[in-house]
């Protein structure tokens, strides 16, 4: 399998661990990724611009298209975008004539056939690769899984899971060997697009949440979003992990390889049993 990796704009500055984990990762499983120089994804500035947003995604798509592969993101907010850009130029006829004429600027391809993966998407379409190449099984580690509102919602434009009852985290989560845990807050936002413009919300919506999964009994809050772990990152309580580091450890590989602090106490309690 190859993809178009398209890590998105926070990773290489403000969490550098999802990109390194998401690449071990990747790596072990024969997963290719075919870097481009891409820009963002649009979403900052969907509200702001629909123009802007959407050649921006489209952009993406194209050079993609261009490679002859799928795009595969391993963000939940670059995912939506994606997905929301492509449904707006097929329900808008002027505009997608606007962002032909764009891409016809820098002789690209208007992207007609490529499709958009999350990193869960294409893990467990090989689910049994997955699972086969797992040498350490977490079996006493407990999950609590947080989705992220922007591959869920809305269903008919993301056409990720069931927005109200979604497996696919919990599905490739149970491969490690790790148990994940129902929690009444999994699928509720985790703040973070307040961020700036209203900072109280922001960190009431994440406070919850992170006392919801601690409620669980989870061990550890585990993420599929860059942007949802930057937020959790600022908490306290349970600890807040990337699922590509929680991945990456029972696929056999080190902590240091996976941009994980060795000396982590949830870290240190799962090296002792």
């Amino acid at each position: 399998m190859r993809y178009a990796y398209f890590p998105g704009c926070k990773i290489a500055h403000h969490l550098p661990a999802h990109g390194m984990s998401v690449e071990a990762v990747c790596d072990r499983l024969g997963i290719g990724l075919v870097r481009e120089e891409f820009t963002c994804c649009g979403y900052p500035v969907r509200h702001e611009s629909q123009d802007a947003s959407v050649f921006s995604a489209l952009r993406s798509l194209a050079l993609a298209q261009r490679l002859g592969l799928d795009l595969m993101t391993p963000c939940k907010c670059c995912f939506g975008n994606f997905q929301h850009a492509r449904h707006q130029v097929s329900q808008d006829e002027n505009l997608k004539l606007r962002m032909k004429n764009l891409l016809d600027e820098e002789r690209l391809p208007f992207p007609e056939t490529v499709r958009v993966h999350h990193l869960l998407q294409v893990l467990d379409e090989s689910l049994d690769t997955v699972s086969k190449a797992v040498t350490r099984p977490l079996r006493n580690l407990r999950l609590a899984c947080h989705y992220g509102c922007h591959a869920l919602r809305p269903a008919a434009i993301t056409h990720f899971d069931d927005p109200l009852a979604p497996t696919v985290f919990e599905r490739v989560a149970a491969a490690t060997g790790a148990v994940p845990l129902p929690w009444e807050l999994r699928l509720e936002c985790c703040g973070y697009p307040l961020r700036g413009r209203d900072e109280s919300i922001s960190d009431l919506l994440m406070a919850k949440k992170l006392a919801s999964a601690q409620a669980s009994g989870a061990d550890v809050l585990v993420t599929a979003c860059t942007y949802c772990q930057l937020q959790f990152g600022r908490g306290g309580g349970i600890p807040s992990v990337l699922f590509p580091q929680i991945l990456g450890l029972a696929l056999g590989l080190s902590p240091e390889e996976l941009g994980l602090t060795p000396d982590a106490p949830w870290l240190c309690r799962l090296e002792k049993e």
